[in-house]
């Protein structure tokens, strides 16, 4: 093990598993931007890995190991060309070779970054092999968050002549203009999108305010009040979600059959709650525990009846958490499936995704199903990156001075 502890050795190392790392991404990236199959050669860049990383400590320079990269890449790409390239296939070649060589030289120079071209430290040694499990932890989870998302938006867009003839060709014709969102546009005027919409939305916020109704309440009173049980209540809050939902399915089914809520919204609205109830309580009861208890007694020392000292500070205290936990329960709400897939028949009161559901057709285009996919995801990642920053603010700071 001491015999690869030099800079160089480890770069040269790294270099070529970045490299593999790289001809991947790349090859992946550029057939679904282009709808052609690319394969960087792979014996070119495992040779520009190696020698990209055995320098990258003696370069110094970032902006250096990045030229190095590229100049490499392009040569050895030249080199192990079986044909001549034609004009069509030289813009690809050269985004390629730039995307291949920048990849290469900022991972290597990352990387290695600071190291020596000699013996190195075990902390330096270590600190190399985190800084690409790092880089390689980044590429693959991020790969796997695209990479579906890119294939449903992309298939959301083609014509049904584009995908029988080639299903795989995930490029975008930006010849058709508008004719791009025919998908959405026919949702919307002849599958009922709109009403699908609206539905799951007014039945979330419904689904919101019950379960912060109850939960406010319990978590508050399993955090604040001392009663027999206390302990068990808040160990066992959990329970009901060891029991899978698929489990309690028929019994829901037919008592909610029994009672003529089958088939109802309000028979959605009811049944929601109950799943969303437990993690709210068990969420909020861990956030009120944390409040300083001590502003709670100054208001009850003023006259504040119980109530009015949670509705008065504790709530105003604890946005962040009901924010969390509105966000969560809104969610769960919104993508829930089975309940509504299993209770719901008529489609005038389908939810969203009982909506896309039915859309898993024969009969119907599949760039219909991903133009709802779509509906159904941006709503939720842009209510969410809206409200990520609010959630994480502090309002209790400066709440308790000495």
């Amino acid at each position: 093990m001491q015999s690869v502890k030099t800079g160089d050795v480890t770069g040269a190392l790294l270099g070529m598993l970045w490299s593999l790392i790289v001809a991947i991404t790349v090859a992946v990236a550029m057939s679904f931007a282009t709808g052609d199959g690319f394969r960087p050669g792979l014996i070119g860049l495992l040779i520009a890995g190696l020698v990209c990383g055995g320098t990258a400590t003696r370069l110094g320079s970032g902006w250096m190991t990045v030229a190095l990269a590229v100049v490499l890449v392009a040569v050895l790409t030249a080199i192990g060309l079986p044909v001549i390239v034609s004009e069509t296939t030289m813009l690809p070649l050269v985004v390629m070779i730039l995307l291949a060589g920048l990849s290469l030289g900022l991972g290597m120079a990352k990387i290695m970054g600071g190291m020596p071209s000699g013996a190195l430290t075990r902390h330096q040694f270590e600190a190399a092999i985190i800084r690409f499990l790092t880089g390689f932890g980044y590429v693959f989870f991020t790969a796997i968050v695209i990479i579906p998302f890119y294939v449903m938006v992309m298939t959301s867009l083609k014509s049904q002549q584009a995908l029988l003839q080639n299903p795989l060709d995930f490029s975008l014709d930006l010849s058709r203009g508008w004719d791009l969102f025919r998908s959405y546009y026919e949702l919307m005027t002849q599958y009922n999108f709109g009403s699908y919409l609206w539905t799951s939305f007014y039945v979330s916020v419904l689904t919101v305010f019950i379960t912060l109704a109850f939960s406010i309440p319990g978590a508050y009173a399993v955090a604040r009040l001392r009663f027999r049980g206390r302990s068990t209540f808040s160990r066992s809050v959990l329970l009901i979600y060891m029991v899978p939902m698929i489990v309690l399915a028929l019994p829901i089914y037919i008592g909610f059959s029994m009672l003529g809520l089958r088939n109802t919204l309000f028979g959605i609205v009811l049944i929601y709650p109950v799943t969303t109830i437990p993690v709210a309580l068990y969420m909020l009861q861990g956030y009120f525990r944390g409040l300083p208890a001590e502003v709670e007694e100054a208001g009850l020392m003023d006259g504040l009846s119980r109530l009015a000292v949670i509705w008065k500070i504790t709530l105003p205290l604890s946005l962040p958490a009901l924010a969390s936990v509105s966000l969560y329960v809104f969610m769960i709400a919104w993508n829930e499936f089975l309940l509504a897939f299993m209770l719901l028949d008529d489609p005038s009161k389908f939810t969203l995704t009982r909506g896309i559901a039915s859309l898993n057709s024969s009969e119907i285009p599949r760039q219909h199903l991903m133009a709802g996919a779509v509906i159904a995801t941006v709503p939720i990642m842009a209510l969410f990156l809206g409200l990520e920053r609010f959630m994480t603010r502090g309002l209790t700071a400066g709440s308790v001075k000495g």
